[in-house]
This record gives C-alpha cells, structure tokens and sequence, in this order.
C-alpha cells in the first residue's frame, strides 16, 4: 500500500475558486476562500513530503482520521466511551479503529470508521496528506500500528457519535499551536508517575499515540 504523498496543488486550487465564485453569493464565496485557503496551506506544507510508514507483519493496522474545519480552522477530537478492558478507555483521540479484511486499504479504513464513530461521511476529494504511521512505545498496550490521513472539509459538519464515543469537540488550531496549550501531563502506571508531552486544549489533556500524531502536524503548520 503506497503512501500518499500530496502535489503542489495551488495553481489547480485557484482555479477552483475561480470556478466555484461564478454566480455565487458573498457568504457562498467567503466560505470557498477560508476553505481553500486552509487546504492550500495544508497542502503547501505536505507536498512532497514522503510519510513515514511502519511495514511489521506482528503489529495490527488500524487508521484515523484528522478531520479538519474552517471558520475557524478546528480539529474534530473525541473522548472514548469508559469500556472494560479497553487500553484507550475514556481518553481523547480522533475518529478510526483498525482495518477489516473487507477494507480495500487503511485509507477506508479511515472513512468507514469515521462513518461508524460519528457519523461523518468523508469524500476522497477531501483527503490531503498521509502523516507518519505511529505504534505504542508501552507493551502494556496492543502490538498496532496506526496511519493517519488528513482531511479538510469545507463546513463543519453534523457529528452524530456512536456508542463508542461519549463526546466529540471541535478544538481551534489557534489553541493548539498556543505555546501554554503544550506542556507535561503525568500519568500513574502502577506505582510510577510517568511525565508524558500532551495538549491542554480540552477537559482531558490530548496525550499518547495522539499527542505523537498531532504535534508534528501543528509544528508543519507553525513554522514560518
């Protein structure tokens, strides 16, 4: 399964504004600006860049989706719904769940898992860049493998979560790239507190497999 790596799309993006303005009203054309705006500076910085990916038959693949907003630009996370036995119960994540043998590739798996969870049908067309896989650095959690695929959609959408999912938020990436949202968060594991790297932007700090997908990201978009 070959990553997807991102083309310089701008020239094509301003075209379809062009397109999308004719006839149009004023609201109309303001939220095809911010939405292509926000895709041209995702796809500006994830073009050409090869993701890394981790090929290790012994780990479980599974996929998520970093569902992306604008007006303003935000994040879709979710908290897990408390399930026993569930190594992620109750912690905040984004949209996903491992691959089924009926999943042409993890990049269905991403869309059909994000449909299940919260009820967001993503498009194709609304994919823009494959991130680094990440695996759990703890053997106290599943041997897996996690892809990550991005997706800018043009409004924020309807989120209708399942069982497993007890609240969603829509974070803006304005308080992710704040300097005081990204500090330490200790965990006890048995009778050790661990000091983890996490996002203070939410009533349960973003850390884990998360906090390793999303701080390259924010970092990418940060920079000057």
């Amino acid at each position: 399964e070959k990553p997807f790596v991102p083309e310089d799309l701008s020239d094509r993006v301003h075209a379809v504004v062009r397109r999308a303005k004719a006839g149009q009203s004023a609201d109309i054309i303001r939220a095809h600006d911010i939405e292509i705006d926000l895709k041209r500076r995702l796809v500006s910085r994830l073009a050409g860049r090869v993701p890394t990916t981790v090929e290790d038959p012994l780990l479980a693949r599974a996929a998520v989706a970093l569902v992306v907003v604008p007006d303003p630009d935000a994040l879709l996370l979710i908290r897990r719904a408390e399930r026993p036995g569930d190594p992620w119960s109750g912690q905040m994540g984004l949209p996903g769940g491992r691959s089924s043998p009926a999943d042409a590739g993890l990049l269905e798996t991403a869309i059909r898992e994000t449909h299940e969870e919260v009820g967001i049908s993503l498009l194709r067309e609304e994919l823009v860049g494959q991130l680094d896989d990440v695996a759990p650095r703890s053997p106290h959690l599943p041997p897996l493998m996690v892809r990550p695929f991005l997706f800018v959609l043009s409004r924020r959408p309807v989120v209708t979560p399942n069982s497993e999912v007890a609240e969603h938020l829509w974070v803006e990436w304005a308080s992710l790239a704040h300097p005081e949202s990204y500090r330490s968060h200790f965990i006890r594991l048995g009778e050790t507190v661990r000091e983890f790297p996490a996002y203070h932007v939410s009533p349960i700090p973003v850390w884990g497999m998360t906090e390793r997908i999303l701080a390259p990201l924010v970092a990418l978009l940060s920079r000057d």
